[in-house]
């Protein structure tokens, strides 16, 4: 910390978040490529989302802490289950796991990914945040648009009775995509886990029991 006074004030306050965060360190020592994964292990424990046999599309996935829990939980290392990961960023291979690089919103990306899960999936997962501005208005609907995003796939390659699950930030916008999911699933419930920052405006909405084609 010796060259904090060249570090603008946001970046010395996520330096010094990031050496206190006892996920931070929890995540190095389980070999987690970012805390984030304990959000997603906290929700599962909660929700039971993840089972042996899953087939699990994760958009967003880099750098692909929630692709490795996934990978656990639903046994993709011993072929009983399947996990798909996309992201626009690249993200080192993760055993068990096949990776695409790619714009969610592009339609041809359906295909690939379809083709990569031999199957529909039992679970689409979504941990997609855009960068921040630092505009509150404006970083909220940016990832409203994201999870809108993340549904417009899922709703398409999900099982009948599958479960989708999307971050989100409270604020407002989100409720047009929030009366569309209650349309779609038989429970909507929300969940901030232990594992978010408690600043963070960020809860994740859990989608139970897909209604394909109504």
């Amino acid at each position: 910390m010796r060259s904090a006074r060249h570090r603008r004030p946001s970046s010395t306050g996520w330096l010094s978040r990031q050496l206190n965060d006892p996920y931070v360190a929890e995540a190095k020592r389980l070999g987690y490529r970012s805390r984030s994964a304990f959000k997603l292990i906290q929700l599962d424990d909660r929700f039971r989302l993840l089972s042996p046999g899953h087939r699990i599309l994760d958009l967003g996935c880099a750098p692909g802490g929630w692709t490795q829990v996934a990978v656990e939980r639903v046994g993709a290392l011993s072929g009983r289950g399947v996990v798909v990961g996309v992201d626009i960023a690249e993200a080192a291979p993760i055993p068990g796991a096949a990776l695409l690089r790619a714009d969610i919103r592009e339609p041809a990306v359906l295909a690939a990914i379809k083709a990569e899960l031999g199957d529909l999936a039992d679970v689409v997962l979504s941990d997609m945040a855009p960068s921040a501005i630092g505009h509150a208005a404006t970083d909220h609907l940016r990832i409203v648009a994201l999870a809108e995003a993340a549904w417009s796939v899922a709703e398409q390659i999900l099982k009948p009775g599958g479960t989708f699950v999307a971050k989100v930030f409270q604020g407002g916008a989100e409720g047009a995509l929030l009366a569309r999911l209650k349309q779609a699933f038989a429970q909507l419930r929300h969940a901030k886990p232990a594992a978010s920052r408690a600043e963070s405006a960020e809860t994740y909405v859990i989608g139970k029991g897909f209604r394909a084609g109504e």
